[in-house]
């Protein structure tokens, strides 16, 4: 019984909440002992632990935790560390892992996460289980699917997100722009959207496989995925067409953008906006898809990569280096010309980035009819339209400029007329 006593020894007051945490225990144990049951073998060589042991120790954890006594969960972790110790050293068989003993003191540890976090403790079981159930196809990704030059290539990538991002200043290094960690966000963003799109040619159509990795990297960097797409027009010179189509279909999620910003800067601007985006953004998908769709035959047998390599580093520095130099060559031109008002600076700015150009007109005021605010969103589409043809000129050459061309230009254009259009109603 559950009493004054009972809680100053550090025991829960509550009965039912304590029920709940040694039976959430029970099952997450249970969970996970099915799984370590059915690889356990039989015979001298069988596994230590099975369905009773790790149930117990899940519990064992929940109830030590349930003491509020920190020694006490420290101790128990400390005996269930040397148990799985002791049964790796006596492990005779010809594989002798330590799966086994590391997934029983990680149950002992969800067992105390019970005590703190029920639906925490219940996914990490969960994800646990999973891992282990998934061994033959996780061995197999690992060192048959995967390709030494991709595994390389994810290590690359890794620590440039996880180590050399954290330590980049973030600073711009001149007025607004050229932020050094802005820019290696940007190359790690490359990066991901040529790894995205070399895993996605192994896993699927080619034709599929480039408007998935466009339509989700457009969310991130539309013009970065157009000057993306061109390097890779670079490479494979006859699939033109369906790059090119990639990249437009990347403009979708522009215009779906330019709706969020004004959702959370400016609601005023959305009875203005929504029908121009939705129609521009259904014009890109359509003539996008036209475009994958009716890509040579021969684009489909590229299901698998000319070369084992994830990315081209030096290709994703210098398209980096080159949206960098964009930035700042529109800061230049702001010094040097001064307040020539909204209209010149939206238009310089959606050449770099075309949602920060918006949000600076939304934010100046509701959308007056004639007002320059209007005329400054018109302005920043088309421009922003230059700034993405530029860039898959220079990425791509002029074929697939030549094919991407008709559809930037046709829903940018769609977009800006709409905007005006209703602006004036």
């Amino acid at each position: 019984m559950f009493n004054s006593e009972t809680a100053a020894m550090g025991l829960p007051a509550d009965p039912a909440g304590a029920v709940a945490v040694l039976a959430a225990a029970l099952g997450c144990g249970l969970l996970i002992g099915v799984e370590r049951e059915r690889r356990k073998g039989s015979g001298p060589h069988r596994a230590f632990a099975g369905l009773r042991t790790f149930a117990l120790t899940c519990v064992v954890g929940a109830l030590a935790a349930l003491t509020q006594l920190a020694g006490l969960v420290v101790t128990g972790a400390a005996l269930v560390a040397a148990l799985a110790a002791m049964a790796y050293w006596r492990d005779r068989s010809d594989d002798p892992g330590a799966t086994t003993e590391v997934a029983l003191l990680l149950t002992y540890l969800i067992g105390v996460l019970c005590a703190w976090s029920l639906p925490l403790a219940a996914a990490t079981a969960v994800g646990l289980t999973g891992l282990l159930a998934g061994r033959q196809r996780l061995h197999h990704f690992a060192s048959q699917w995967l390709s030494p030059g991709e595994v390389r290539d994810g290590i690359i990538l890794a620590a440039l997100v996880l180590m050399a991002l954290p330590l980049v200043p973030n600073r711009p290094l001149w007025g607004p722009v050229l932020n050094p960690q802005g820019i290696v966000q940007l190359v790690a963003l490359l990066l991901g959207v040529q790894s995205l799109a070399h895993l996605s040619r192994r896993l699927l159509q080619a034709r599929h496989a480039v408007a998935f990795s466009a339509l989700a990297s457009g969310f991130v960097s539309s013009t970065a995925t157009i000057a993306t797409l061109g390097l890779a027009v670079r490479e494979r010179p006859a699939d033109v067409r369906l790059l090119a189509g990639g990249g437009l279909l990347s403009c979708v999620s522009t215009q779906l953008q330019v709706l969020l910003v004004a959702a959370a800067v400016q609601p005023a601007w959305l009875p203005v906006l929504w029908l121009p985006s939705l129609a521009a953004a259904v014009l890109a998908l359509a003539w996008g898809g036209w475009m994958v769709h009716g890509a040579p035959r021969a684009a489909d047998v590229l299901t698998e990569p000319d070369e084992d390599r994830l990315f081209s580093l030096w290709a994703a520095a210098g398209v980096a280096a080159l949206l960098s130099g964009i930035q700042a060559g529109v800061y230049a031109l702001t010094l040097w010309l001064g307040s020539t008002g909204l209209l010149l600076g939206s238009a310089l700015a959606s050449l770099a980035d075309l949602h920060a150009a918006v949000a600076a007109v939304f934010a100046s005021g509701e959308p007056l009819p004639g007002g320059a605010a209007v005329w400054a969103v018109v302005l920043a589409l088309l421009a922003h339209a230059g700034g993405k043809s530029v860039s898959a000129g220079l990425a791509g050459g002029w074929r697939y400029l030549a094919w991407l061309a008709p559809g930037l230009w046709g829903h940018m254009a769609l977009g800006a007329a709409g905007i005006y259009w209703l602006a004036r109603a």
